[in-house]
């Protein structure tokens, strides 16, 4: 059951802590999002990776991996890097972002093909989701969207992974090509962890705390 409640939550979560620090952006949300990078990025690599390379030919994970990591860049042109915490909205904007909404959607619904009973991506799933969940909705309360617009929005996306884990679970289809689907997931779950720990910080300093929470992501991740 928590592998449809997390991901769930997560965004209830980011709703509240959205709500808590006042529609402002803060260090304690950049920390976490860096944790939230490492530990999914950790989890990847302990939890996904050795199973497709354990069912799929090498030459050919490697391949889907790659589609994995271009379909994100797609996605991203629509986007804006919102999954990993950019999220760009006009403040004077009023038209449904849909953009924004369909590449989230379609990013959501991909990364719940990876929640399975054995193993623990649904826990690199809820942590990521969480600062991403925050700064969507601080940005959205900073839009002149209407309330029932903001509220479609949130729902919807907070669905669709439990949705992506469900089908992936239950069709017979996805489950024949679920090592398949688990290689291009790995591919975008590169991208965005990769992206969220080595984009450069400010003046392109050393940033102790920023390190610490990376090491404490993948010490986190190693223990589960």
């Amino acid at each position: 059951m928590n592998k449809f409640l997390f991901p769930f939550l997560a965004v209830v979560l980011g709703f509240i802590l959205a709500s808590l620090t006042k529609k402002q952006k803060s260090w304690n949300i950049k920390l976490l999002l860096s944790f939230s990078g490492s530990f999914l990025l950790a989890l990847t690599l302990f939890e996904l990776l050795p199973e497709v390379y354990e069912h799929v030919e090498p030459k050919l994970a490697g391949l889907i991996i790659m589609c994995g990591i271009m379909l994100q860049l797609i996605l991203e042109l629509f986007s804006r890097g919102a999954e990993h915490g950019h999220v760009h909205i006009h403040a004077h904007e009023t038209a449904f972002p849909w953009s924004l909404f369909i590449s989230l959607c379609i990013h959501s619904f991909l990364e719940g093909f990876s929640i399975h009973d054995h193993n623990d991506m649904v826990y690199g799933i809820l942590v990521h989701k969480v600062p991403i969940a925050t700064l969507i909705t601080m940005f959205l309360f900073q839009s002149h969207y209407s309330k029932k617009q903001i509220a479609v929005f949130l729902l919807v996306f907070a669905c669709m992974t439990p949705l992506g884990t469900f089908i992936g679970n239950t069709w017979e289809a996805a489950t024949t090509y679920s090592q398949i689907i688990n290689a291009l997931v790995i591919g975008i779950f590169f991208h965005i962890s990769t992206t969220i720990l080595f984009e450069s910080a400010e003046g392109h300093k050393f940033n102790l705390s920023k390190f610490i929470s990376i090491i404490f992501g993948v010490a986190v991740a190693y223990m589960i």
